[in-house]
């Protein structure tokens, strides 16, 4: 298997992920919070990601190492647990633009935790990645809604909670990729939602059980079964899958595509149905995007010879 053919798939998968995460802030708005509360869809997402995870190992789990006990917690903890909790009770609490304007803190974390964590060093051009993609991502978001960068305010506390789990994210990345060393992608998921079950419980237990499952629609059904199925099992596979050919800043880096998928996604559903997701989307939104895409080279560039997965 050549480099190249190992970055085109890893490259293909973490395009695959922004897509759905992209249609995911459209679809999981129409459940959310009404009459699927954050807390309860969490708690939704990580049993049946779990399930399908461990269906898909079945006859092939083992447990791991001792000495990756450890590792694997941390790895439910920053990467289900915090992650899910604070960033579905952060956009809650504050708006989707601000959520999506402090997610792109991502990459800047990662390398933060990679140099502190796995020793290393951190390269200008990889600085130049996160501007460049930074500046595209927020200026789609403060142009696709018509406001300047003057008006962003309220809602501290949600903000902060987007904040800390843009943070646990990065830290889930890096830490995740020294397991990969070891065991499958595949596997390592698997545990790590099986481990995040119990912590979620509490949070969302008391607010299943209030859910009128019986009212919903087919379209909630719908919306439900995508972000089980799509947004939390296929795209934690594709990012394992890009994480193992590339590297946790590479992956990282994709989170710059949100904000113009969003739009996209946003733009489409307003013209199929009867509401507006989205009021304005032109050739401005076309000049952002140009560097979010320079983002991606420029942080891609920087770390492609620092992870050599082997054959």
């Amino acid at each position: 298997m050549t480099s190249l053919s190992r970055e085109f798939k890893g490259h293909a998968a973490l395009s695959g992920a922004a897509l759905i995460y992209g249609a995911n802030y459209v679809i999981a708005k129409s459940v959310m919070p009404d009459p699927v509360g954050p807390n309860s869809f969490i708690l939704l997402r990580v049993i049946g990601a779990a399930f399908l995870f461990w269906m898909l190992i079945i006859g092939k789990w083992k447990f791991p190492e001792r000495k990756d006990w450890l590792r694997f917690l941390l790895c439910a903890l920053f990467g289900v647990v915090t992650n899910q909790l604070l960033f579905f009770n952060g956009l809650a609490l504050t708006t989707p633009i601000h959520a999506s304007i402090i997610m792109t803190s991502n990459p800047i974390l990662v390398m933060l935790f990679s140099s502190w964590i796995l020793g290393i060093r951190i390269k200008a051009l990889g600085f130049l990645g996160v501007i460049s993609g930074s500046v595209g991502a927020s200026g789609i978001i403060l142009s696709a809604h018509n406001l300047s960068p003057g008006e962003m305010s309220p809602s501290s506390l949600g903000d902060i909670f987007i904040l800390i789990n843009s943070a646990s994210w990065a830290m889930y990345l890096v830490l995740v990729r020294t397991l990969m060393d070891k065991y499958h992608p595949m596997y390592i998921t698997a545990w790590v939602f099986a481990l995040g079950i119990p912590f979620v419980i509490p949070f969302g237990g008391t607010g299943l059980m209030s859910v009128p499952w019986d009212m919903l629609s087919t379209g909630q059904w719908l919306a439900i079964i995508y972000v089980i199925v799509c947004t939390t099992f296929l795209t934690y596979l594709l990012n394992m899958y890009g994480v193992f050919h590339l590297s946790s800043s590479v992956a990282s880096s994709y989170i710059y595509l949100q904000p113009l998928l969003a739009a996209l996604f946003a733009w489409l559903f307003s013209k199929l149905g009867t509401r507006d997701y989205l009021g304005h989307f032109g050739w401005d939104q076309l000049i952002w995007a140009s560097l979010i895409f320079l983002g991606i080279y420029l942080v891609g560039r920087s770390q492609s010879k620092r992870y050599k997965p082997t054959d």
